[in-house]
């Protein structure tokens, strides 16, 4: 079985007849259904059901196609990836972020990219870490950005850096020593991230905590965003959660207090793609470039390693390295 053989039976069925498929890929109308013929011979099975109007297929020929469409679609993407190596003319790079990459600096990744590469389509999906796997997994999106944990069948994932995440409240009195999980079983919680909830990394983690220590933890309010939450928990509504990168942050709002989790609270940011698909080479070099601007930060803000922790892949933030921040919104006091 050749790719000739199935481009030939592809167009002939797309068309209708051998005289157009010949003509379609500017051949002899023989040499179409002779391609044909030795497929039919091959698999043992005719593929048409030839008549004077219109070829039909056969139900050998209706299982065949779409995997002979694959495998013609796979061998042109290919070839048209080898002939555009390190030209960048053209293509599109779909990559997947998380919905707070502003916080991340993210947002320039799209300017940088196509100052570069003005002739390449950017595709960029701003969602759910726990979504942005299945897109990957899917085929949908060809590489992204996560929070951790997701689940990895069929990707690799290469974390790049931790944020910690802290505990969030207008009453200073809850943040005067670091969170436990037996007390944030009890607070008022607005947590964000509504439509996947638990599946949410970082609400995992959270999760996964409350289980070891035998509580339950039920948020007051859900909903989507960390900045909605946020206004909430200005207005006394309930406590929160968030990373440093929200936290120190020029929106996060005044008169909010944090506290750090007494057993740390990581997100881990990583860079996720298919194990057995290869990136185009628009968003290998997007994925290059998130990856640059992401170290880039780990790299301006070192962080320290707290005693008998792994420190492969660095916290960031001025609470990671125990600073405190920028007036009320971010006085952590530990008393």
């Amino acid at each position: 079985m050749t790719l000739n053989q199935l481009r030939a039976f592809v167009e002939a069925e797309r068309l209708g007849s051998f005289t157009a498929a010949a003509e379609e890929l500017v051949v002899a109308q023989a040499s179409i259904s002779e391609l044909v013929r030795r497929l039919e011979d091959e698999l043992g099975a005719p593929l048409f059901i030839r008549s004077a109007r219109r070829l039909s297929l056969t139900a050998a020929g209706r299982e065949l196609l779409p995997y002979a469409q694959q495998a013609i679609h796979a061998a042109d993407s290919g070839t048209q990836a080898v002939q555009s190596l390190g030209s960048l003319g053209g293509g599109t790079a779909t990559f997947g972020v998380p919905r707070n990459a502003d916080y991340y600096l993210l947002s320039n990744l799209v300017q940088t990219f196509h100052s570069r590469y003005p002739a390449v389509r950017v595709r960029l999906v701003g969602q759910n870490s726990a979504e942005t796997a299945a897109a990957i997994q899917h085929g949908e999106i060809e590489a992204g950005l996560v929070i951790l944990p997701i689940e990895d069948e069929n990707l690799t994932v290469r974390p790049l850096m931790r944020d910690e995440v802290f505990y969030i409240s207008a009453d200073p009195e809850r943040t005067r020593t670091p969170m436990t999980i037996a007390r944030l079983a009890k607070a008022k919680l607005v947590l964000y991230d509504a439509h996947y909830g638990w599946q949410d990394p970082t609400r995992r983690q959270l999760a996964e905590r409350a289980q070891l220590a035998g509580v339950r933890i039920e948020p007051q309010i859900e909903i989507e965003h960390v900045e909605a939450a946020l206004k909430l928990v200005a207005n006394k509504v309930g406590d929160t959660i968030a990373s440093s990168a929200v936290v120190d942050s020029a929106s996060f709002p005044s008169g909010l207090h944090t506290a750090p989790f007494a057993d740390p609270l990581y997100d881990t940011i990583a860079l996720a793609q298919h194990r057995g698909r290869p990136l185009s080479n628009a968003t290998r070099e997007f994925a290059r470039l998130a990856e640059d601007t992401i170290r880039e930060l780990r790299a301006a803000e070192p962080g320290r390693t707290r005693p008998g922790r792994d420190a492969m892949v660095p916290p960031i933030g001025r609470r990671a390295r125990g600073e405190s921040g920028r007036g009320d919104r971010s006085g952590v006091n530990n008393g």
